[in-house]
Formats: C-alpha cells, structure tokens, sequence
C-alpha cells in the first residue's frame, strides 16, 4: 500500500494491482510506422545553474533509453520538443543527441528509423526577422541532420508567426526548404496548446484556413513529403485532413488524447504515429501495433486503450508541460536514476498530478517494476511532506 494525494486535497490509501506489460521485440512487420518521441535525462552531478547554462546530459542513460525503443520495434523521432527543444535543451545539445543517437541507430541490428527535428532555435527571434533569415537557419540544422543519416522533420519554427508571415510565406519558405532536403521530409504542425508561440501557424489563427494552406504546400511537393504530423488534439480533424492529403503522404498523428482510434483507422484511412506518449507507454504501444498487424484488434484496443487516460493526465492543460510526465515515468520504471530535467522542468507539474500518473501507469501494466515503482513514489511524496507507513 502507499498513500497517494487526491485532487480534492485528501491522502488516500492505494494498492498496485496492474500487471507488468514485458517489453519484447515484435514477432511481425508493424503495419504502421511508429515514431517514440524520446526525452533528454540529465547528469544531475554535472549540471550547474540549471536555469542559465547548457544542460548537463547523462548520455549514457539517454540513449539506452532509445535502444530500449529500438529493441520493441519503434522508430525513434530524435530532439523534438519531448526533448525540451526551446524548453531546457539548446541547439548544441541537440546537435550533439542527434550524431550520437545516429551512430547507436547504425550499430543497433533492427536498423531503426530515425527522424530527427530540424529547427531555427540557434538563432534568436531577433535574429530572425525575415524569410531568408529563417530559411538560412533552417538550412544550418538540416545539413547538420542529413550529414549524419536523419531523416528530417521540419520543426514548425516561432520565427514565422512572429514575423507575421501570410500562407503566401509559409509556401515560399517550406517550398525552399522541401526543395533543398536530399530525402522525403516529414512536416509538423504543432498546435498552440503545446508552444503558445506557434499561435497562427501557417499564416491564419482559423484551423481551417491554415489547413487550405499546408495542404496546398504538400500538394505542390508530393514526391518530397513523406508525411506531416499534426498535434492539435482534434480527432475530426486529422481524420478530414487524412482524407485530403495526396497519394502517398503520411498522416502522423501527434494527438496524444485519441491516437488509439486514429491509428486503428476507420476501415479506409489511418494514421501513422509520431507521439511523446510513446516513449512513456512503449511495451503497451509497440504491443498493441503489432496485434493490429495481426489483425487482432481486440488485443489492441485491451493494450491500448488503458492507456490513454494515462495519456490524458500526463499531456492535460497546460500541455507544454507533459515532458515530465515522460521524464517521471522513466524514473519510475528504473530507465534513469534520478528525477532530474533540464532547467528543473520536473517542477512543472505538482504531486497530485505525478501522483494520478503513477496510478494509471499502474492500471495500464506500465510499472515495470512495482517494488521500484513504489520506493520511488514514496521517496517523491516524501519530499512533499507525506511521508508513508505512519513515518
């Protein structure tokens, strides 16, 4: 037993009762290409001024994190914002994840996708000022990915809603950038709900008319554009856009509140997934995808659908918050040794909420290790003044 915060400010007594999903690789083909976006872990030993300074990174435990994706058959989509790009994690550092994650990606024997995020965060808004300005910056950061073996996923960036741009711009800029791109590109839209600065993305604040707008980009690229991921947490409206995008083009869903029934499709059109919540939920998720692939949608929905109250919790309002909800989920599951993030981001959310994380983690099969799991809660709610066994 441990005693657990509830919303409404009582301490209540909770039994872990879920079964430990085992990760596994996957006995078939995936019918669906799955992307985990995957977080940093800090070296809290080596971190100083954590608020002001590059973070410290424990790369050892950061990219065993991804080999434990890689080894249950999931792409990896490598300094996204999961990784706290723009939040806690400069572009050195991420420059840094990237050829590091692409040298394990290479030695690892499934061979993994990797999709890695091209932005303009090594330039400041100021900096930015024009069109050429943000195409230039873009362009530093996609030879830097592509000189290493990454696909690119074009980071939507803040420097165009704070120029104004008109869809005319955003054309013109991802037209260059589609253009110059040595591969397919995966492109991403990012709701505001994620990064209040991307408000207006794609040159208008009405849903639809931004979707006329990037849409009309991908249909002047075809052949450039492997897929787009979209995260705006608005099931009708990735299933309608789906259905618009040209042969061949990927929907990568990012809505982490309805990715189950998205990916699971409606008998015509599906999604394919790029998620934060999959580096979280990965032995439920790589598990699920491949009872799809067999067919057996039944064991798919009972893998995942306990998950997405999970998902829920962790990616809840406001949702630029959900990295520590991934970060702690690694803790508790013994992936790293320490609840630590770059700039002290684990401080954004509070102990109720790690606390209702920690018991729908429990319902959902994914404490790996309970014992663990509960000495770390315990060590947690302690250091918020509850202290457990009457102590």
């Amino acid at each position: 037993m441990i005693t657990l915060p509830t919303s409404d400010n009582r301490l209540e007594a909770y039994r872990v009762t879920g079964t430990p999903l085992v990760p596994r690789p996957p006995k078939v083909q995936l019918t669906r290409t799955a992307f985990a976006a995957a977080h940093v872990i800090s070296d809290p030993i080596a971190e100083r001024n954590p608020w002001d300074t590059r973070p410290a990174v424990d790369w050892d435990a950061t990219l065993a994190f991804r080999q434990d994706l890689w080894d249950q058959g999931l792409g990896l989509a490598e300094a996204m914002d999961t990784a706290q790009r723009g939040m806690g994690v400069d572009w050195p550092t991420a420059k840094e994840l990237i050829e590091r994650t692409m040298r394990a990606a290479k030695a690892h024997p499934m061979k993994p996708r990797v999709a890695c995020g091209a932005g303009t965060d090594h330039k400041t808004l100021v900096e930015l000022d024009s069109e050429e300005a943000i195409v230039a910056a873009y362009q530093t950061q996609m030879e830097a990915i592509e000189a290493v073996g990454g696909q690119l996923i074009l980071m939507a960036t803040r420097a165009l809603p704070a120029i104004g741009a008109t869809p005319d711009s955003y054309a013109r800029v991802y037209g260059k950038l589609i253009d110059q791109a040595a591969e397919p590109v995966i492109l991403h839209w990012l709701g505001d709900m994620f990064d209040p600065a991307l408000t207006c993305y794609w040159g208008s604040n009405d849903v639809a008319a931004a979707t006329d707008a990037v849409l009309d980009i991908i249909a002047a690229n075809p052949r450039k554009i492997d897929g787009i991921k979209i995260s705006l947490l608005d099931q009708a409206h990735e299933e309608a856009f789906r259905k618009r995008l040209p042969d061949g083009v990927r929907l990568y869903t990012g809505d982490d509140f309805n990715y189950a029934d998205l990916i699971a499709g409606d008998g015509e059109h599906y999604s394919h997934a790029l998620l934060g919540i999959f580096a979280a939920i990965s032995p439920a998720a790589a598990q699920a995808l491949e009872a799809l692939a067999q067919g057996d949608m039944e064991t798919y929905q009972r893998l995942l659908a306990p998950t997405v109250p999970l998902s829920r919790e962790i990616f809840r309002a406001p949702t630029r918050f959900y990295k520590a909800g991934v970060a702690f989920l690694s803790w508790l599951n013994g992936q790293q040794s320490h609840f630590i993030m770059p700039a002290g981001f684990q401080s954004s959310r509070d102990i109720v909420h790690y606390a209702e994380v920690f018991r729908l983690a429990d319902q959902a099969g994914l404490l790996r290790h309970p014992e663990l799991a509960v000495k770390r809660m315990s060590l947690l709610l302690a250091l918020h003044g509850i202290e457990q066994g009457g102590a």
